[in-house]
């Protein structure tokens, strides 16, 4: 029988930010906190930039987008967050949608799954993703659970089950 396999990837869908970034956009132009503030959020390039007259109502701003891609199952992990910083008159926050698993996070998910998975499951490092392969299903899944229990710095979703 062939092995069994999935992969570990760290994968953000584009549409659903940009959802979550509309439905952003449209709460601020409503809520009557935001009003008079020029509280903002738009796409600059790849990167995700939060304007607004005082540092609170920036980081009010963070945290409504935060919810709204909670609400689209978008992890939190996936977005980088900077500081509040002043720039001429108002507040700005810069975030970043972070894709694909670094190298060093691939290499610390294979020893994970090297040291406390079960023997017989293979971890190849495929470019920004993880390969992992066994001839048993149930490892497979087990090791699954095991990713899924640790608390790791990045997110991470299983695709190609197969």
């Amino acid at each position: 029988m062939a092995d069994s396999s999935f992969d570990i990837v760290s994968k953000v869908e584009r549409q659903e930010v940009d959802n979550a970034l509309d439905q952003t956009a449209r709460e601020l132009a409503t809520r009557y906190d935001f009003k008079n503030v020029g509280a903002s959020i738009a796409w600059s390039g790849e990167k995700i930039e939060m304007r607004a007259n005082a540092e609170a109502r920036v980081n009010a701003v963070l945290d409504v987008f935060q919810s709204k891609l909670v609400k689209r199952g978008i992890s939190l992990k996936a977005l980088e967050a900077g500081e509040p910083q002043l720039s001429g008159k108002e507040y700005k926050i810069v975030a970043s949608i972070q894709q694909g698993i670094s190298q060093e996070n691939a290499k610390k998910l294979a020893k994970i799954i090297r040291d406390e998975g079960p023997k017989g499951v293979k971890a190849q490092i495929q470019a920004d993703e993880l390969r992992v392969s066994s001839k048993s299903r149930d490892d497979l899944q087990s090791v699954i659970s095991l990713i899924k229990g640790k608390d790791l710095d990045f997110a991470v979703q299983f695709v190609n089950y197969r």
